[in-house]
């Protein structure tokens, strides 16, 4: 049975090719049309006392003044607090993640373990940064002194790979991961395409140097990859640590694409349903965020969340906006035509 979400993971970018480094056969070495590389300015470096300012091409994650960028794994408000404009944990209120999802990209994130420090081995300052949702984490841990299982460390792809040295400050002081993160693809099918790939630096040094991914981290066992998105948010660990973060950025990699958003549960569950005569349109979940559409007797597509409203597929110029006025709700779809929508009323379950 094929995967419904399959489609819309890798079509755009599946082949292994595609993902490898090479010059663009478009262009003759040296050759003088070729466009100029955009101008960044690069920002300047954080200090223990400051935090440092961002690319100007960076998306800003957490400035330090509000967390309307995270929210809890299911979309609601999330219970993590700003104290001293650091974003902290509050232990026992879950993962945060972001909003807006990312595949291919930078990170940069600057934490803090709690000093004094309480605990040992993994009971001492433990979070950690996950990519693809809750799937692929880079551990976040207080190593100062503190001996644990290597391959869970500080700046350790978790249970897969120790970084190569150690470079921990002491606990409270700021520590600062560059990562650059691959997703992984899969193709129509849902089968893996390629695996993901890590490379971080831990207060400048480089720990890990461009790491395959056997699949999903986890504390037993290797798990197996299984087909999602290429995009998903990026998460932080609430392991009952009050760890502290903040100068929080990423700068999405690759050629420019729509932003993509994965919203609530309740909000996504309020638009499933039949909408028009006939049910000429059917919405339904999927997992990830994402939703399926069928029009009449059309193949389904895959939606995207643009907004809080608006959805666009990757395969077909299908776009669908959600309406909700005084009691009534309805779907209006385009179909490589924005100025003729077709449109449907919700109907009662």
């Amino acid at each position: 049975m094929k995967n419904p979400v399959a489609p819309c993971l890798g079509l755009l970018l599946a082949t292994t090719s595609a993902l490898l480094a090479a010059p663009d056969p478009a262009w003759l070495g040296h050759d003088r049309d070729r466009p100029q590389p955009t101008v960044v300015d690069p920002g300047t470096l954080s200090s223990q006392e400051q935090a440092g300012r961002p690319p100007s091409d960076a998306i800003i994650l957490f400035n330090g003044t509000d967390v309307s960028q995270w929210v809890a794994l299911d979309g609601s408000p999330t219970k993590w607090v700003i104290h001293d404009g650091a974003l902290e944990c509050v232990p026992g209120s879950g993962y945060v993640r972001t909003s807006r999802s990312f595949g291919d990209c930078q990170l940069h994130v600057e934490w803090a373990s709690p000093t004094p420090p309480h605990g040992d081995s993994q009971g001492r300052g433990n979070s950690g940064v996950f990519f693809g949702f809750d799937r692929y984490e880079c551990q976040v841990l207080d190593s100062y002194q503190n001996k644990t299982y290597a391959d869970g460390s500080a700046a350790s792809i978790y249970g897969q790979y120790p970084p190569l040295v150690n470079v921990m400050l002491p606990p409270g002081k700021w520590e600062i991961y560059d990562i650059v993160w691959t997703a992984p693809r899969f193709d129509a099918e849902g089968n893996l395409v390629s695996k993901a790939r890590e490379t971080v630096f831990h207060n400048g040094v480089l720990v890990q140097n461009n790491v395959e991914l056997t699949g999903p981290t986890g504390w037993i066992g290797r798990i197996p990859y299984k087909a999602h998105p290429e995009r998903l948010p990026i998460a932080l660990q609430d392991h009952g640590n009050p760890v502290r973060f903040r100068n929080v950025w990423v700068r999405e990699l690759g050629n420019p694409r729509k932003p993509e958003y994965m919203l609530s549960n309740a909000l996504l569950d309020s638009y499933v349903g039949s909408y028009g005569k006939d049910a000429f349109f059917k919405v339904r979940r999927l997992s990830d965020g994402l939703l399926a559409l069928t029009v009449s007797n059309a193949p389904e597509v895959v939606l995207h969340a643009e907004s809080q409203t608006h959805f666009y597929a990757l395969t077909t110029d299908v776009q669908a906006d959600f309406k909700t006025e005084g009691g009534k709700s309805w779907i209006e779809v385009t179909v490589g035509d924005g100025d003729h929508a077709m449109h449907g009323d919700k109907l009662a379950p």
